[in-house]
């Protein structure tokens, strides 16, 4: 995890949005709620909640949505139920996936110890999904899960025409099409697209409330009605039943609409960032151009490297310039992200410039010797 003392104490920060402290964040909060005049929800009852679901709902096209405390739990939920209860084909334990998929990468095979499904691996791990790839499996599939954008790869995006191919299978085989949306509301920027026409055609969708969005956690798991009120009904029996959300769902909702109205600015500064990155070769972007208002950075040096120069940076020179950073799969490499938010819509352009000539020098001196 970063060092967040060391990050707050920067004035040039790259990465998301403007960390707030939680006195600050609640303060905020607290007069929203003055404003609204809100009262808390009950075990998912209550007026603020129940008209931010029907609003996510309605954004998306959808007929219903639900709260839910975590994209974790929401995910395996709706492949578990898509599969096996509402699988047109007659259902099957099988599910497709990535293997980026956030499932396969981050959860710690919840889906198979907690027997929610059986998890296929479809595809290959560096570029988003064809047509073909889930043509080609010869097994009967319940359900198949996509995610868009695909942060692990970078943020790309399956291609247009490949996307609505796939769902044409899915709907043509009677296979429940899931979308992991925790980052749907870039997407939008990056196809040209409002997010219900890329929902369009997918039997259920899941959005986060707090990653680009900014709230404090928690989601919503949108579908068809009789399959939301299930899927509430299996969260309830995994403990998703807080006595209380509005936490949640004040904290997104008090600037849900300013995020989204700030996407198609988050992506066209990424392409700024995209090309200033260009006066630095040894650092190679992925994708070879934006997708979404994110991207993956190819690093010279191994990932022990590249977090002592980001420290370095941010002690030295009041730069934080990403928060982690993964192993890559040459020796003496490694891989860090940049999400595009409030922090360098703000910065000033020569600022950007400035930090990354300062990273690429710092890089270039910590790199082995070649022999």
């Amino acid at each position: 995890m970063p060092d967040t003392d060391l990050q707050r104490r920067c004035h040039t920060i790259f990465p998301g949005h403007r960390p707030q402290r939680p006195a600050e964040l609640f303060a905020a909060m607290a007069a929203w709620c003055d404003k609204h005049d809100v009262a808390h929800d009950v075990y998912g009852n209550g007026e603020l909640l129940q008209d931010f679901e029907r609003k996510v709902a309605a954004l998306l096209g959808f007929e219903a949505a639900v709260f839910c405390i975590s994209g974790t739990m929401a995910q395996v939920t709706a492949l578990r139920l898509g599969a096996h209860e509402f699988a047109a084909n007659g259902g099957s334990r099988l599910v497709a996936l990535h293997p980026t998929s956030h499932i396969l990468v981050h959860e710690r095979s919840n889906y198979q110890l907690l027997d929610h499904f059986q998890a296929l691996s479809v595809g290959e791990r560096h570029r988003p999904w064809l047509h073909a790839d889930l043509a080609a499996v010869p097994d009967r599939l319940g359900a198949v899960g996509l995610e868009i954008p695909m942060r692990e790869i970078g943020g790309q995006l399956t291609d247009w025409d490949e996307l609505e191919a796939i769902k044409r299978h899915c709907r043509t085989r009677g296979i429940h099409l899931h979308m992991d949306g925790a980052r749907l509301w870039e997407a939008a920027a990056g196809y040209g697209r409002g997010v219900a026409t890329i929902a369009a055609g997918f039997d259920s969708v899941y959005v986060s409330l707090y990653k680009g969005i900014g709230g404090l956690g928690g989601a919503m798991l949108l579908g068809s009605r009789s399959f939301v009120d299930c899927c509430a009904e299996w969260l309830r029996r995994q403990g998703g039943n807080v006595i209380h959300r509005s936490p949640y769902v004040v904290a997104a909702a008090m600037q849900f609409d300013a995020r989204l109205a700030a996407m198609p600015a988050y992506f066209e500064r990424t392409r700024f960032l995209y090309q200033a990155l260009r006066a630095h070769p040894a650092l190679r972007v992925n994708p070879a151009a934006p997708q979404a208002n994110m991207l993956h950075i190819h690093l010279p040096v191994e990932r022990e490297r590249a977090l002592a120069v980001r420290d370095a940076l941010a002690r030295e020179h009041g730069i934080w310039m990403f928060n982690r950073a993964v192993h890559g799969a040459l020796p003496a490499s490694s891989v860090i992200e940049i999400y595009v938010g409030d922090n360098l819509l703000s910065m000033p352009d020569a600022a950007v410039h400035d930090a990354l000539r300062r990273f690429a020098a710092a890089l270039a001196d910590s790199a082995p010797a070649e022999c």
